[in-house]
C-alpha cells in the first residue's frame, strides 16, 4: 500500500490462549501438536530473520514461502483475507464460550474481519499498480484508490472498538495509508477532469486533497511517502491555477459543488478450504 508496516515482528502478547485452554487425550496428539509448533516457530524466526535456518530449509517447510518477489502477492493476499474469513465465520465463535476473559484481541471475530479487509485493500493496492502499467484510464484509477480507503477505513472502524490492547501504530498505520489513497484518487480524478476541459473543478479536486494532508504521520518512512504524495498534488496544483489563470479562467466551484470520491473494489477473496490433518488430534473435554 505504498508504506510499509514493520512492528509485527516486534510486537509482544500475552500467552497464546490455546496453550492455557486446551489438553490433549493421548501421546500421539501430543507429538503430533508438539510438531506443528515446531514447525510454525522455524518458519516464523525463518521470515522475522530471528535464526539461522538456512534458506533451503525455509522454503521447504513454508511451502516456497521466502521471499515476496516468488509469489504472486495479490493471489497470496486474497488468499490470506479467504481465510481470515473463515477464521471469523467458522472458528473463532466456537471458541469464544471457553476464552479467557482477558483473551488476545486476535482472538475476536471482529479483529480477523478487519484483517480481511487490511488483506484485500493490500491485493487492490498491488491490482492499482498493476493498472497504472497497463494505462488505465485516471478516473478509473481514482475509484480504484478510493476502493482501498474504503476497505482500510472499515478496518479501523472495527479495530478501534476493540480493547486497548490493539497495537496504536497498527492503526496508525492503517490510517496513514488509507490518508494516503484518499490523495491519489484527489489526484488522479483532478487529472480526470482536467482531460475533459473541466479546470475548474480539477483545481477544487486538488485543494480538497491538500485539506486533507495536513496531519503528517509520525513515522519517517510514512512521511517521506506521504509528502512525496502531497509533492505532487502542491506542484499540480499550482500548474493547473496558472494554466487556468491564462487560458481557461474557470470559476473553481465550492467543496460542496464538486464530485464526491466513488470507491470500487475489484479483488475479492479465495475461499479457504481446510486441509485434512493426515493424524487426528484428541482433544479432552
Amino acid at each position: 500500500m505504498m508504506l510499509q508496516y514493520n512492528g509485527f515482528s516486534g510486537l509482544k502478547t500475552k500467552r497464546i490462549v490455546f496453550e492455557d485452554v486446551f489438553s490433549v487425550l493421548d501421546s500421539v496428539s501430543l507429538e503430533h501438536l508438539k510438531e506443528l509448533t515446531a514447525r510454525r516457530r522455524v518458519i516464523e524466526e525463518s521470515i522475522n530473520a530471528t535464526s539461522f535456518i538456512t534458506e533451503a530449509t525455509a522454503r521447504e517447510m513454508s511451502g516456497g514461502l521466502t521471499s515476496r518477489s516468488q509469489q504472486q502477492s495479490a493471489s497470496l493476499l486474497r488468499k490470506a483475507a479467504g481465510i481470515y474469513k473463515y477464521l471469523s465465520a467458522e472458528v473463532l465463535p466456537l471458541l469464544q464460550s471457553i476464552l479467557p476473559p482477558e483473551k488476545p484481541p486476535e482472538t475476536t471475530t471482529n479483529v480477523s474481519s478487519a484483517m480481511n479487509n487490511i488483506c484485500l485493500a493490500e491485493a487492490q493496492a498491488i491490482a492499482i499498480r498493476i493498472a497504472e502499467k497497463q494505462g488505465l484510464s485516471n478516473g478509473a484509477l481514482a475509484k480504484l484508490h478510493y476502493g482501498v480507503t474504503q476497505l482500510l477505513d472499515e478496518a479501523s472502524s472495527v479495530l478501534q472498538s476493540e480493547p486497548k490492547d490493539v497495537s496504536r501504530k497498527f492503526i496508525e498505520f492503517i490510517y496513514t495509508c488509507s490518508t494516503l489513497h484518499e490523495l491519489k484518487s484527489y489526484r488522479r480524478l483532478a487529472e480526470s477532469y482536467k482531460q475533459s476541459e473541466q479546470m475548474g473543478v480539477a483545481i477544487g479536486l486538488l485543494n480538497c486533497g491538500m485539506s486533507k494532508s495536513k496531519n503528517l504521520p509520525g513515522e519517517q518512512t510514512w512521511r517521506e511517502a506521504f509528502k512525496s504524495e502531497v509533492y505532487k498534488i502542491s506542484d499540480m496544483l499550482k500548474k493547473y491555477n496558472d494554466e487556468n489563470a491564462f487560458v481557461w479562467q474557470q470559476k473553481i466551484p465550492l467543496d460542496y459543488e464538486l464530485p464526491s470520491l466513488e470507491g470500487r473494489t475489484v479483488v475479492t477473496t479465495t475461499s479457504y478450504e481446510p486441509q485434512r490433518w493426515e493424524r487426528e488430534i484428541a482433544f479432552s473435554s
